[in-house]
């Protein structure tokens, strides 16, 4: 049985990724789908608008087959580890063929030659990063800037640099290097993004919405405002989850507890947390001694500068949150890769394909977290803990409900 990767977060599901699943199948001839899916929180840094198990749910009615969880240490990343830890998970299933993901250019040909040129970091390109950053350039911009200046023969270096300030492209880069530095003999497709752009925030004509335009829409009206850009499945789940108190879970929901933590820890304490870098430990203290009101929001607002985007801060945010520290989320620990293929749920097909990746894996496979020890599984029972404390009708066994629950089956 063929099998195609996808990686994916589905904040929520909607049309566009229903394509990108069909469209998945026929570039790649696969016979089933294994998605790789962030948990409770996001690569952006932000809360998921409702759980992992419901989104597993969404999935598996979508199309796909078996669905693995992101260890949150890669899922609250910067583009290069979000990817690495994703390809790694597909990598070492031992059932993956190939992966497809979404891009704006659909130009996977320009993406190979300069992920070639980058996956063996040329020397000088940090200290190129570096310099942009002094000029005060965001990390993305720097990164995109650096690349470019290395596009290879046959990539014009404006064109190289236009490509790459496009998210759906810098990600697909990243998986690209990803498979160069994991020799992995999984072949690449990429999808060509259609209708909404990643960040439109308002929906356009067609039946094609960006998932930020539909977190938009959920947000004010609820459900049924997103019904024309969602499928029938992921509709009933979001009713299900508003009605049981699940949603929406939002930054605002986590205020009390993160803004106590920020406030009760010493500057020193701080400059620990993941991407609290550069002093942002001072600077998070002198902000948060100033806001007009008790708000995530209005601390972001006041954090961001034009080095410092909203993603990274969301991301220092949810690090704090969760308490996870620079030792932790270091490049040497994050190298090594994750250390267990969790299943977040399957269809009928998908247990086919996990009994044979119970052969094929080169990590252990684990159904029930309470079976199996690791430290990054440690940090994704916390990271589901934490966002259990922002659902409406708090449930103590929902909360820790990675120690018993079973994988969602369709």
């Amino acid at each position: 049985m063929k099998a195609v990767g996808v990686i994916v977060e589905y904040n929520p599901l909607h049309n566009g990724h229903v394509y990108h699943l069909q469209e998945a199948r026929r570039l790649s001839g696969a016979d089933a789908v294994v998605a790789v899916m962030s948990g409770p929180f996001l690569q952006r840094g932000e809360p998921a608008i409702v759980g992992k198990r419901a989104r597993t749910e969404m999935a598996l009615h979508a199309g796909a087959d078996l669905v693995l969880e992101l260890p949150v240490a890669y899922a609250v990343q910067p583009a290069e580890w979000f990817a690495f830890g994703a390809v790694s998970l597909l990598h070492r299933t031992g059932i993956v063929d190939s992966l497809c993901f979404g891009s704006e250019s659909g130009d996977l040909d320009s993406l190979q030659r300069i992920a070639r040129v980058l996956a063996v970091e040329p020397a000088g390109m940090r200290a190129d990063i570096a310099r942009r950053l002094r000029e005060g350039a965001s990390y993305p911009a720097a990164y995109a800037g650096a690349a470019a200046a290395l596009a290879p023969g046959g990539v014009d270096v404006h064109d190289a640099a236009a490509l790459l300030e496009q998210p759906n492209n810098s990600l697909g880069l990243h998986y690209l290097i990803a498979l160069q530095r994991l020799g992995s003999a999984i072949q690449p497709f990429t999808a060509a993004r259609t209708g909404a752009a990643y960040h439109e925030a308002t929906p356009g004509p067609g039946a094609i919405a960006s998932a930020t335009a539909v977190r938009r829409l959920l947000m004010a009206d609820g459900p049924n405002a997103a019904a024309p850009y969602v499928p029938a499945a992921t509709l009933a789940i979001l009713h299900r989850e508003w009605q049981e108190g699940r949603a929406p879970i939002h930054w605002e929901r986590f205020a009390q507890p993160l803004l106590h933590l920020a406030a009760t820890r010493r500057a020193s304490e701080l400059e620990r947390i993941a991407e609290v870098t550069e002093g942002l430990e001072h600077r998070l203290i002198r902000i948060l001694a100033q806001l007009p009101e008790p708000s995530v929001e209005a601390f972001l607002n006041a954090l961001k500068t034009k080095r410092y985007t909203r993603t990274k801060l969301q991301r220092m945010l949810a690090h704090l949150l969760l308490n996870h520290t620079k030792a932790e989320c270091s490049p040497e620990q994050l190298a090594t890769g994750p250390g267990y293929l969790r299943v977040l749920g399957f269809n009928a097909q998908g247990q086919s394909l996990l009994k044979q990746m119970k052969k094929t894996a080169s990590l252990p496979v684990v159904l029930k977290p309470s079976t199996f020890t690791h430290n990054q599984l440690e940090l994704d029972i916390q990271a589901q803990v934490a966002y259990g404390l922002a659902c409406e009708h708090k449930d103590t066994r929902k909360m820790f409900s990675d120690y018993y629950e079973s994988p969602v089956r369709l």
